[in-house]
């Protein structure tokens, strides 16, 4: 088999399946997802057990350099006292993402894999993107007021309605769709990749493991920033004046 079949055989939302009353259930997704929360709640119990402010361990400065940088990044797009719970949310995406898309560099058998990364998985971007882009909407409704946080929809004309509401209803595809499109993309090379002779299998395979880390890193990074700077929106023409 060729090159070009194994990548045209590849298919888009290719998963385990459970059948649960008339519901299908992806587990290799569901699988992942909680073992990327867990560890995630587990890091902060770590932390909290171990916080120290005159010698503080390798992972509390590892929280506190992403902590900054997020905080850095909040202020400068919005202020923090916007919505201050930003900060945590853009961090604990920014994490959940990021453990989420390095489970793939653990090796499972079959095919499709017991578990690829959650966000080469449509349906879970999809509820990552729609969740931050309802809560966007809830604060911006909440501090403004429903008139006027609306109003940018008017803006420059009332005739820009129609597209303005395009450009709100792309959002949440967007920002789920780019995820998913970069993460989607390792698993048709890990594919690929398959076709090498086993007994040089090995040097590819362990080069496009350390590339795919990068990229879940970046992916990870783009999607919280990106959550950033859509909340910056809800941010009131006063606020923008005093920051």
């Amino acid at each position: 088999m060729s090159t070009r079949d194994v990548a045209i055989n590849v298919k888009v939302g290719e998963h385990h399946e459970w059948h649960i009353f008339g519901i299908t259930l992806h587990p290799d997704t569901i699988v992942a997802t909680l073992i990327a929360g867990a560890i995630i709640v587990i890091l902060g119990l770590l932390l909290r057990r171990s916080m120290n402010s005159r010698q503080p361990g390798r992972l509390q400065i590892f929280f506190e350099t992403v902590v900054d940088q997020v905080e850095k990044q909040v202020d400068d797009t919005m202020g923090i006292k916007t919505a201050p719970f930003v900060v945590p949310l853009a961090m604990t995406l920014f994490l959940f993402i990021l453990i989420a898309n390095w489970l793939a560099i653990i090796p499972t058998p079959g095919d499709p894999e017991y578990m690829p990364p959650p966000a080469s998985d449509v349906n879970l971007t999809y509820a990552l993107a729609l969740f931050v882009i309802v809560l966007m909407h809830i604060t911006g409704v909440r501090k403004r007021g429903f008139r006027n946080y609306y109003h940018h929809m008017l803006t420059p004309s009332p005739f820009m309605l129609p597209i303005n509401i395009i450009e709100e209803l792309a959002k949440p595809l967007t920002l789920a769709l780019r995820l998913f499109g970069n993460i989607f993309s390792g698993v048709i090379m890990v594919s690929l990749i398959a076709l090498f002779p086993p007994f040089i299998l090995w040097a590819p395979n362990v080069l496009w493991k350390l590339f795919d880390m990068f990229i879940g890193l970046i992916q990870a990074f783009i999607f919280g920033l990106l959550t950033v700077i859509y909340f910056a929106s809800v941010r009131a023409p006063t606020e923008e004046g005093a920051h």
